[in-house]
């Protein structure tokens, strides 16, 4: 949360800009001082603006609420940098969910890990009216190498389309 910071001058005071009747007044000159004790942190965040809205360059905690503008779940348990990386790719991620690319790339951003998505038959069709329904096929996520397989489950099953059933497999490289 942004909040006065103790000594933070003020680039624009308060005092100076008043007519000349009031410059010499001690109280209106401590009053505005005050003013300007509040003021410097809004004038110094609106002054760095562009630097917040950068995931590079954010500060933490506005991190957080710059996620929630581009729809980023966050690991609050995720290293800085992981979390900086995830929201300033959030878009391409979107782009990308519920398809096999955007889980394989789910994966390796979030855990880092490398899979391989088995997708299901894809879509079918026939001719003869009345055909039976193909059968509903799993999608099989293989991980390679050293995993946690609760972690990768919960990563799958954040994105994962609901009317697919997906498996996890992890196996040794």
């Amino acid at each position: 949360m942004r909040a006065a910071l103790p000594g933070l001058p003020s680039r624009h005071p308060l005092g100076g800009l008043l007519p000349a009747m009031y410059s010499e007044d001690d109280f209106t000159q401590r009053f505005t001082a005050g003013l300007d004790a509040v003021l410097s942190s809004l004038l110094s965040t609106l002054d760095n603006l562009p630097a917040y809205l950068d995931p590079a360059l954010a500060p933490e905690d506005f991190l957080v609420w710059l996620s929630s503008w581009v729809a980023a779940e966050l690991d609050p348990a995720w290293p800085l940098a992981l979390r900086r990386d995830v929201v300033r790719r959030a878009v391409a991620l979107h782009r990308t969910r519920g398809t096999a690319r955007g889980l394989v790339e789910r994966l390796s951003l979030a855990l880092g890990v490398r899979a391989e998505v088995r997708d299901g038959p894809g879509a079918l069709w026939s001719a003869t009216p009345d055909t039976d329904l193909p059968t509903r096929d799993q999608v099989v996520v293989r991980v390679s190498g050293p995993a946690n397989l609760a972690r990768v489950e919960a990563v799958v099953a954040s994105v994962c389309p609901i009317h697919v059933t997906c498996v996890v497999e992890v196996v040794d490289p």
